[in-house]
C-alpha cells in the first residue's frame, strides 16, 4: 500500500499561500544557516525533492493549488515564448473540484478533474501509484480531508521564516497526533520536518 503524503512548504505563522493565493514569500526568500548538519536547498539537483518526487507515483490537489500551477505555467510560457513542459509529467494528477477546469495542453499532462471526496478517490490513487507513493499536493483543505478520513500518513513540512499574518492555512481542520519522525536544518534557514500521523 503507498503512504500518502503531504509535502508543502508553510510560513512561520502556518500559512501555505498568502490571501490572494500568492507564493512569493517563498520563491523570494533569502536567509543563511551555518549550523551543523545543514542541507543544500531541497530544490537544488540532488536534493530532498527530487529524492521525494522519484518516490511519488500520482498526485492529488485542490482547485486553488492546480489553477496557480497552470497560472505559473502560463507565466513562464510567456516569458520563454516558447512551450513549457507539465512538471508532473508521467504521473497522473487529480484535481478533486466541482468546477469543470481546463486541463492543459502541455507535452506529458494527464490531468483528471473529479468531483468527488478523499475517500472516494483514494483507491483509485493508490491503484495508479502502484509501488510509489501518492502526494497531496495542497491546498489545506484537500489535505484536512485526507487526515480526516485516516488517509493521511506522513507530513513534510519546511518551515519557511516568514510571517505572513494572514492567508491559506497549512490544515482546514484539527489532526491526530503526529510524531516527528526526522528534523533537516537547511543552508537557506528554512527548516524540513517530517511527521507521522497516528492512525
Amino acid at each position: 500500500m503507498p503512504l500518502t503524503q503531504y509535502y508543502v512548504a508553510a510560513s512561520l505563522d502556518g500559512y501555505i499561500a498568502d490571501p490572494d493565493d500568492g507564493l512569493d514569500w517563498l520563491t523570494r526568500y533569502e536567509g543563511s544557516y551555518e549550523g551543523p548538519g545543514a542541507a543544500d536547498d531541497p530544490m537544488a539537483a540532488g536534493g530532498s525533492y527530487e529524492a521525494f518526487y522519484e518516490r511519488v507515483g500520482a498526485l492529488v490537489s485542490g482547485s486553488a493549488t492546480y489553477e496557480w500551477i497552470l497560472r505559473h505555467l502560463g507565466e513562464v510560457d510567456e516569458a520563454l515564448e516558447s512551450g513549457v513542459a507539465w512538471p508532473y509529467a508521467g504521473k497522473p494528477y487529480w484535481v478533486l473540484s466541482s468546477r469543470e477546469l481546463p486541463v492543459p495542453e502541455v507535452e506529458g499532462a494527464d490531468v483528471r478533474v473529479v468531483d468527488a471526496s478523499a475517500e472516494e478517490i483514494h483507491p483509485e490513487l493508490a491503484r495508479a501509484a502502484g509501488e510509489r507513493n501518492i502526494w497531496v499536493v495542497g491546498g489545506g483543505g484537500v489535505a484536512s480531508q485526507f487526515a480526516a478520513a485516516g488517509l493521511l500518513d506522513e507530513l513534510h513540512l519546511t518551515v519557511v521564516p516568514v510571517v505572513l499574518g494572514a492567508g491559506k492555512p497549512l490544515f482546514a481542520g484539527p489532526l491526530p497526533v503526529m510524531r516527528l519522525r526526522a528534523v533537516t536544518p537547511i543552508r537557506n534557514g528554512m527548516v524540513e520536518l517530517r511527521y507521522e500521523l497516528a492512525r
